[in-house]
């Protein structure tokens, strides 16, 4: 069983930043792929970002490319997504996920979210 925290959101204007975290349970962390998903009001669940279980490969979602950044520290067990330049399109509840087979395909675990809100 893999159990996500998240942490970080807020409310910032547009143009500023916020970093999210999220902490996950288990002794095999690092082979797992992780993502992070974002869900707006009266809307689906869209992915974001994704970086394997090393780091050395990530995949962002046309949208936030560019201004967004995944990256995870496996001795901490925590990856984390580093959001510029926020549009108030970007308002979301954001969730972190963890696919445990490391192949980045198939997301099983899901923290509770957290919001981002911004600001126009």
């Amino acid at each position: 069983q893999v159990q996500l925290v998240e942490s970080g959101g807020g409310l910032v204007q547009a143009g500023g930043s916020l970093r999210l975290s999220c902490a996950a349970s288990g002794r095999t962390f690092s082979s797992y792929a992780m993502g992070w998903f974002r869900q707006a009001p009266g809307k689906e669940r869209e992915f974001v970002a994704t970086i394997s279980w090393s780091g050395g490969s990530t995949y962002y979602a046309d949208s936030v490319k560019g201004r967004f950044t995944i990256s995870r520290d496996n001795a901490k067990n925590t990856v984390y997504l580093q959001m510029n330049s926020l549009k108030p399109e970007d308002t979301a509840v954001y969730y972190c996920a963890a696919d445990v087979t490391g192949l980045g395909t198939t997301f099983d675990y899901w923290g509770q979210g957290t919001q981002v809100t911004v600001s126009s």
